[in-house]
């Protein structure tokens, strides 16, 4: 299974939306400026969100988008699917032998698992973290 930038990117919008619950809406400009990513790229991302359920759009001159629900209740897995579709990590599973079978069952499990587990506000606050020790392996 590959995330593409629209997974990558909307996790981004997301992300960014749950910094600043709570504060008033956030355009896509900015979001777009802080993370160097294209404007128009994060508003095509934007309507499937906010179609989904996901966020909510405020016109006007301070208007920009705010999560339709708190960032707890949101998982990455929810903005995973909305905009790369159903998860499956292999095609054809139903041709393969019983115990391939049982690896890629597994293996799809585990990847909802995280996502699903995973909601926007621990994604929020995860900078704070040292990012080696989410890599520390021991032999």
């Amino acid at each position: 299974m590959k995330i593409s930038t629209k997974g990558r990117y909307g996790l981004t919008i997301m992300i960014d939306l749950a910094k600043k619950h709570g504060e008033g809406p956030t355009s896509l400009k900015s979001i777009a400026k802080e993370n160097n990513l294209s404007e128009h790229y994060l508003e095509q991302l934007a309507s499937p969100l906010r179609n989904a359920g996901l966020i909510k759009s405020i016109r006007g001159a301070y208007g920009g988008y705010i999560l339709s629900r708190e960032p707890r209740e949101i998982t990455a897995g929810d903005v995973i699917r909305v905009l790369e579709g159903p998860l499956t990590i292999v095609e054809g599973i139903e041709a393969e032998k019983p115990a391939q079978q049982a690896l890629w069952l597994q293996i799809r499990d585990a990847v909802k698992g995280v996502l699903d587990k995973t909601n926007l506000d621990e994604l929020a606050n995860h900078e704070n973290d040292d990012p080696q020790d989410a890599y520390m392996f021991y032999i």
